[in-house]
């Protein structure tokens, strides 16, 4: 079933949703180089645990350049789990900048509690949000994603080619 809209038919859609589907990819590859060059500037190298972030940087990267040369639906597949994963990753990174802020705070000042303790926390030396970038990057990168026509004719044709079988059965 075609999509049709009461402005146009539905190649004029789905030209719109690949525009849009190319500028959510542009955002997502600015912005991973990004952030991945902020993080190597920023030398957030120095333990293992900094090292997440630039390496799901690098394996998404490397997922879409694979993407990019075999169009294989798997390809892509594999590029929303780590879609995923790069929201995972930005949820533990808040919680670790934020923890790693609470720490500093109560060695500084052991007495602080409640509202003060967090907003110190939140405003420390650790930038305590930054790693909602990697959030971002993997809702982008999910969006991207969402309804590809790869996934769509991949069920269309599903669908139809059971659809025939059903037919020569009867």
């Amino acid at each position: 079933m075609a999509l049709v809209t009461s402005r146009g038919s539905s190649n004029s859609v789905a030209k719109h949703a690949g525009v849009l589907r190319k500028a959510l990819l542009a955002i997502f590859l600015l912005g991973a180089l990004g952030a991945g060059i902020e993080l190597i500037l920023l030398e957030h190298y120095a333990e293992l645990a900094q090292l997440i972030p630039l390496g799901a940087m690098l394996v998404g990267l490397a997922v879409l350049a694979m993407w990019f040369l075999t169009r294989a639906p798997v390809v892509l597949r594999v590029f929303q789990v780590l879609m995923l994963l790069f929201c995972l990753v930005g949820i533990v990174g808040i919680y670790l900048h934020y923890e790693s802020n609470v720490e500093f705070e109560l060695e500084m000042n052991p007495s602080a509690m409640g509202w003060p303790l967090i907003w110190a926390s939140l405003t420390g030396a650790m930038p305590a949000l930054a790693p909602g970038t990697m959030i971002h990057l993997g809702l982008v990168g999910l969006l991207y994603t969402y309804r590809h026509p790869v996934f769509v004719g991949a069920g269309a044709q599903e669908s139809k080619s059971s659809e025939d079988a059903a037919e020569h059965e009867e």
